[in-house]
């Protein structure tokens, strides 16, 4: 969608969830602090592709982050967020991203009206975090698939997975 056609639909918000392109500069500027993203990471941690795995591949903090976007890549100011915590000995990568999923989409729907509103008051994002591309996770895999049945200890425990 260019900036015209933006024009055209005058939408009062652009919600993006699972979204794995770059919004362009043209579309943020038209719309500006109206274009909200829906990150299943606790960021600043994890910016970018797959942040579900990069959380326990780097040991940072897990969760759910609804923010403003920006033209840095998953750097926008924050409006909620939430903190997760898992068991590496019962979740596999299916069973968190399932719950990271979930809980986006309830703090998403209990926080919309504020969102709409535009009362909630956003905060910056505090510290360097870390940011992934998607082609280091494929790197990383050498092209081998990740077992997301398996739990995150077991990938642990086979070197998967940073100790």
């Amino acid at each position: 969608m260019s900036g015209s056609q933006i024009r055209f639909y005058s939408p009062s918000f652009v919600i993006s969830y699972n979204y794995r392109h770059i919004i362009p500069g043209e579309i943020i500027r038209e719309i500006g602090d109206r274009i909200i993203n829906l990150h299943i990471s606790y960021l600043p941690w994890n910016r970018g592709a797959d942040p579900n795995f990069w959380s326990f591949m780097d040991d940072t903090p897990k969760g759910v982050t609804i923010h403003r976007v920006s033209s840095g890549l998953d750097q926008g100011s924050i409006l909620v967020q939430k903190e997760l915590f898992f068991d590496e000995h019962v979740e596999t990568f299916q069973t968190t991203y399932d719950t990271l999923n979930k809980e986006i989409s309830i703090l998403f729907q209990d926080n919309w009206e504020r969102i709409k509103e535009q009362s909630i008051v956003p905060k910056e994002q505090i510290g360097e975090g870390s940011c992934h591309k998607k082609q280091e996770l494929v790197q990383l895999l050498g092209g081998k698939a990740l077992d997301l049945q398996e739990t995150i200890y077991h990938h642990r425990m086979r070197g998967v997975l940073k100790r």
